[in-house]
């Protein structure tokens, strides 16, 4: 019996969907798991995989074409099967005549199981973070037909604030794995199975895509990418001609590259033009490999009598599209203030200078800052605060954030009771924060449970700037360089060397007389560091 395979809701804010490629042609033969088509949803470009087996006998939205979820996008069936009634009205199959529904129930062989056989387990998408929504699979530790034992490592998971080790909980055999490597899913999505060899695989999806929690389009996460496809860029006639000397990258009529998902990301990651590539897979499509052996120039000759214009187009990995929504949301809903200060740096400077003549002892001047910050959070607990659309908390504890940049954007683990720790502690362990931050090896704990964040830009001679406050926290304290200018002291002009701090504040928890109560004791233990150890 004919099919209606509908518009998929491929995410969800998705209404509408274009067929960006079809990959079948009516009469094409359509196994389950083939790729039938490509479709732009508002977040992505997305395979989106058979569920059901036939002939493909009609095609309802042509490449290039939009239309809203749930609208006829294909019919699979018999060959030679009538869909006339089916094509009137666009009826779905759960509007089918009656007559119909009859006969798929009396023609049905056998019920569809209900519960998941014992021994076997689904693996989902793990929440790997408190503020993860989806994860990528950065690479695959095992394959399938593997034996996988407790505790073995099964993938790497790249989350919106590290890559992490994922760790299976079941011993068995990998049956299937439902994400490729450099695909996404939202948390809960089926990541793999693991049970008894010879498993019926398609009957454990179907009866955990039915469980009690939604789940999406049957079979679509198993080939969902969430990377956009790279554009080719555009060169204007005028500016440079380009002779192609040989390619053997196929398009579709409306200009689009077929590459796979994890091809795309790949050269997204290294900008490369995937329409100067050449494709070794089915119908000249770009496979992984083909970007890894991909050396720009080669089979292209460029007369080029000016200059040339150039993009590259880079992916949103997890990590940039969390900073991206966690930022934007604080500055659109805290309404933030800032307050300006410059401390005298000269006995700073000279404390620094003596504590590192200290055997084994080097301490810097951002240590300096975050013990005195910690300090001062202990006198000022509603600086060291935090907004709640219900209630307001004062923390008793100093646990200050330390912003540090990474290739991908910006992360932020944590010191726990940073008034406690000794400065030379304080040192090693933002130190080691820092290597383990660039290298994606911070746990969530680790970046957890801040009160406070300081962002410290003095070392690549930053004199001023201002800081988005990491909810929910109440302030955050941007550092800038220490200067050496003409300064009053005594009634004297003498050379003097000083540091400018901002403080951002949350109006709603701190007002301004407060953030400056807070900076006036910041200013006491800085400006005489002795004052921090007694």
């Amino acid at each position: 019996m004919a099919e209606i395979i509908n518009m998929p809701r491929l995410s969800d804010t998705m209404e509408e969907g274009t067929v960006a490629q079809w990959f079948k042609k009516v009469g094409d033969r359509v196994n389950e798991g083939d790729i039938l088509a490509e479709i732009e949803t508002d977040k992505a470009t997305m395979e989106f995989e058979a569920f059901v087996e036939g002939e493909l006998l009609h095609i309802g939205i042509a490449e290039g074409g939009t239309a809203p979820v749930d609208t006829l996008l294909a019919i699979i069936g018999d060959k030679g099967e009538d869909i006339s009634a089916l094509l009137e009205g666009g009826i779905s199959n759960d509007e089918a005549p009656e007559s119909k529904k009859t006969e798929t129930q009396t023609t049905e062989k056998e019920p569809i199981a209900t519960t998941i056989p014992e021994g076997v387990q689904i693996v989902t998408m793990p929440r790997l973070s408190d503020t993860m929504e989806e994860g990528t699979v950065a690479s695959w530790l095992k394959k399938v037909g593997d034996t996988v034992e407790e505790g073995d490592i099964l993938a790497e998971i790249e989350t919106d604030k590290a890559t992490m080790e994922f760790e299976s909980f079941y011993s068995g055999v990998l049956l299937h794995i439902g994400l490729q490597e450099g695909e996404s899913a939202a948390v809960d999505s089926v990541l793999a199975i693991i049970g008894p060899a010879g498993t019926d695989v398609q009957a454990v999806l179907a009866v955990g895509i039915t469980d009690s929690k939604p789940k999406p389009e049957p079979k679509t996460d198993l080939a969902v990418s969430q990377t956009p496809t790279a554009k080719p860029v555009a060169i204007p006639d005028p500016v440079v001609e380009v002779e192609t000397l040989k390619t053997q990258t196929t398009s579709t009529s409306n200009g689009r590259v077929l590459a796979s998902p994890l091809a795309k990301k790949m050269a997204a990651d290294k900008g490369i033009n995937l329409a100067l590539v050449s494709g070794s897979g089915d119908k000249g499509r770009i496979v992984k490999k083909d970007v890894e052996n991909y050396q720009p120039g080669v089979g292209v000759r460029s007369t080029v009598p000016m200059g040339v214009e150039k993009i590259t187009e880079i992916a949103n990995n997890q990590m940039r599209k969390t900073i991206a929504k966690r930022l934007s949301a604080s500055k659109f809903s805290a309404p933030h203030y800032y307050l300006g200060v410059e401390f005298d740096m000269d006995a700073a400077i000279a404390f620094r200078t003596q504590y590192n003549s200290l055997p084994d002892t080097k301490i810097s001047f951002n240590d300096i800052i975050i013990k005195a910050v910690g300090k001062a959070l202990k006198l000022h607990p509603e600086v060291n605060s935090q907004w709640y659309d219900d209630k307001i908390v004062h923390n008793h504890h100093a646990h200050v954030g330390v912003a540090v940049a990474v290739e991908d954007g910006l992360v932020v683990p944590v010191l726990k009771f940073a008034d406690e720790i000794d400065l030379p502690q304080i040192g090693v362990q933002v130190k080691d924060f820092a290597g383990r931050a660039r290298n994606k090896k911070l746990t969530p704990q680790e970046m957890e449970g801040s009160t406070f964040t300081v962002s410290n830009l003095g070392m690549f001679g930053i004199q001023e700037f201002t800081s988005i406050i990491n909810q929910p926290n109440s302030a955050i304290l941007s550092v800038g360089s220490i200067v050496q200018k003409p300064v009053v002291k005594a009634g004297q002009i003498v050379v003097g060397n000083t540091m400018k701090l901002t403080l951002a504040c949350d109006h709603r928890t701190v007002d301004g007389a407060t953030g400056a109560q807070f900076l006036q004791t910041l200013r006491g233990f800085i400006e005489n560091p002795i004052t921090m150890l007694l």
